[in-house]
């Protein structure tokens, strides 16, 4: 449905240097309402989706690895390795294209969303978009204009594509809705909403916006208990493996990844010998129990986090002054291995 070509090296920087200034009282982020997070009491970290969701569901130490792992792993270290002598690489995305998640109350009032697309119709999710709490002064994503819209008592979910306000009206150009979030496998189809479809969602793969994101909580925790999403370049054209329902890959060759594959850190590496940033090594042993699910095509290779609220020098705080491409560069990427993938022909 799109292809994701986040920023250039020079615009991470850019974006990086925002967040340094936004702990110096500069103007770097925006107001957020009050975000995907769990009340201070909660007794068990806030996941989205299923328990059994393949988001949540730690990998199996004997998983079955893909014979075409070692391939297509080289040739993925490979970009990586180039993109840190280039400085625009790997990355983490909390602000130009992050996940900004706006949890709604029960009482918030509810608005319809456009769907705004030329010479597009479906029924479905205009119905599914009639009814939105969405607050008036919601602000999605500065680069595509993403949105997550969160509301726990009604167990739903709602996230846009291109998404403005224009003479009043708010208007998007996709996206998707999903009931019974909570029990949800943490991807769109047919049991995401009634007359819900696989090529809905923001991404790519439709998986939806919010899966495998990184939050502010989990980060500042130290812990991230659910497995990560992750954008590469040339991603394969051809295939796609479960849990992605589609791809935009555009990469004939076999050393390609596809959309959807799994991947995990070698469950025999030993984390704590490597000497890793805290926040590396929390990067890494999330990859490590849970996974790295590809969801997107992206310029440069890229984690998702939470975008923050407005003024706040929460990442800068997380990074302790580095660069994410510097802490990036310290993972252990030659050590992933691609799980056993179920694989489909692509569009």
């Amino acid at each position: 449905m799109r292809c994701l070509h986040r920023q250039s090296g020079l615009l991470a920087v850019i974006v990086w240097c925002s967040v340094i200034l936004a702990g110096c009282g500069g103007e770097a982020h925006r107001h957020r309402p009050a975000v995907g997070q769990p009340s201070p009491s909660a007794a068990t970290p806030f996941r989205f989706f299923s328990p059994r969701s393949f988001w949540n569901e730690p990998i199996p130490a004997n998983a079955s690895v893909d014979p075409n792992s070692a391939r297509m792993i080289a040739a993925l270290d490979a970009v990586v390795r180039s993109e840190v002598r280039r400085k625009n690489g790997p990355w983490i995305d909390a602000g130009t294209d992050g996940v900004p998640i706006v949890t709604v109350t029960a009482d918030q009032p509810s608005t319809s969303v456009i769907l705004d697309r030329s010479g597009t119709t479906n029924p479905a999710i205009s119905a599914a978009w009639r009814s939105v709490p969405l607050p008036s002064d919601a602000e999605p994503s500065p680069g595509e204009h993403d949105l997550a819209v969160w509301q726990p008592s009604t167990d739903r979910m709602w996230e846009f594509f291109e998404m403005q306000r224009r003479n009043g009206h708010w208007m998007a150009r996709w996206g998707g809705a999903m009931q019974h979030v909570s029990s949800n496998q943490g991807v769109y189809g047919p049991q995401a909403w009634p007359g819900g479809q696989t090529y809905w969602g923001v991404t790519a793969s439709s998986l939806p916006l919010v899966g495998g994101a990184m939050t502010i909580r989990q980060l500042e925790s130290g812990h991230i208990d659910h497995a990560l999403a992750l954008a590469i370049p040339d991603t394969r054209a051809d295939l796609f493996a479960s849990p992605a329902e589609r791809t935009d890959g555009t990469s004939t060759s076999p050393s390609a990844v596809p959309e959807g594959a799994r991947l995990r850190l070698d469950p025999s590496l030993d984390l704590a010998s490597l000497h890793l940033p805290p926040l590396t090594r929390m990067i890494a042993e999330a990859a490590q129990r849970y996974g790295i699910i590809i969801r997107d095509t992206g310029g440069e290779v890229t984690f998702f986090a939470q975008e923050p609220p407005r003024h706040s020098d929460v990442y800068a705080k997380l990074y302790g002054g580095l660069y994410p491409f510097q802490l990036l560069a310290a993972f252990p990427w030659s050590h992933l291995q691609v799980v056993k993938m179920d694989l489909h022909r692509g569009e």
